[in-house]
């Protein structure tokens, strides 16, 4: 058989059957981020903001899956085109085999970052759109990969921790969030007035329009927090919704700094008391100046 038609007849067998693979596999992978996108979109439809919880544990699980399908595609039709080029893979399949298993001595960390992000994922500790505090460091949860969990702080750093080495995991916006806040005034005041206005203040927070939806709960006044020679402090907190805690914690500050003003309730000052004693002996051994 001469090259040209042998050429020819290898390209109408196994390279339609290539092209096929390889369409497939694009397509299937393009379907699967569709059906992610679709699929995150539908759970938010028709949703208020109590259900922000149903929504980041939705992405988070799309997107996991939709990663998990492209490389089990992937690696499917990869070797598939290796069978239709005359590759046998029955050697690649139990040298990969081999190879695993050699890899999950060597790399025993990444296995320890699989499973540790798998248990994150499954046991639904954290989210995408989380606040979290991972070994310490506060951020909202960028991607939450079987590898790593990405965090990004107040000031836009990223973080990057490996799912093995997260020590101590704290998600503060899960179901719902507090903002607390605390008033500190004189040592002096009726602190029956000042919880007054702390209630007076929330609630005219709450009646406010664009917030009125994102507080669960009236304002709890816990009491008095501290007590010291100057000055006592008043702790309390809102229920809200998860990280609107602290747009309703500063504007529960901008009004209580109104009303205690109103209702002459005067913040604790700095104030140092200097006393003498026997300056007026002082001054007679002094004698009368000339």
């Amino acid at each position: 058989m001469h090259l040209p038609d042998a050429l020819a007849g290898w390209l109408t067998g196994h390279g339609v059957r290539i092209a096929v693979i390889a369409a497939l596999a694009y397509v299937t992978t393009r379907l699967t981020a569709a059906a992610a996108r679709r699929f995150e979109a539908e759970a938010g439809r028709g949703l208020d903001g109590h259900a922000t919880e149903r929504v980041r544990r939705v992405q988070t699980l799309a997107r996991t899956i939709q990663k998990a399908l492209v490389v089990l595609v992937t690696a499917m039709a990869g070797l598939m085109i290796l069978r239709e080029v005359g590759v046998d893979i029955t050697p690649v399949l139990t040298g990969a085999g081999v190879a695993g298993l050699a890899v999950g001595f060597g790399a025993q960390t990444l296995v320890r970052d699989v499973i540790s992000g798998f248990f994150h994922i499954v046991e639904d500790q954290v989210r995408v759109g989380d606040l979290a505090v991972v070994n310490g460091q506060s951020g909202v949860v960028e991607e939450l990969n079987l590898r790593t969990i990405v965090l990004r702080d107040f000031d836009g750093t990223v973080h990057i921790f490996p799912n093995g080495e997260v020590k101590t995991l704290a998600n503060r916006s899960k179901d719902y969030s507090y903002a607390v806040f605390t008033v500190g005034v004189r040592a002096d005041a009726d602190t029956d007035a000042v919880s007054a206005v702390i209630r007076d203040a929330s609630a005219t927070v709450m009646a406010k329009a664009h917030l009125a939806t994102s507080i669960l709960e009236p304002v709890d006044v816990a009491g008095v927090e501290e007590l010291s020679a100057g000055q006592l402090v008043i702790r309390a907190r809102i229920k809200t919704l998860p990280l609107k805690q602290f747009e309703v914690g500063r504007e529960v500050r901008r009004e209580l700094a109104h009303r205690l003003a109103a209702a002459g309730i005067d913040l604790p000052a700095n104030r140092v008391d200097v006393r003498v004693e026997g300056l007026d002996d002082l001054l007679k051994l002094m004698g009368p100046r000339g």
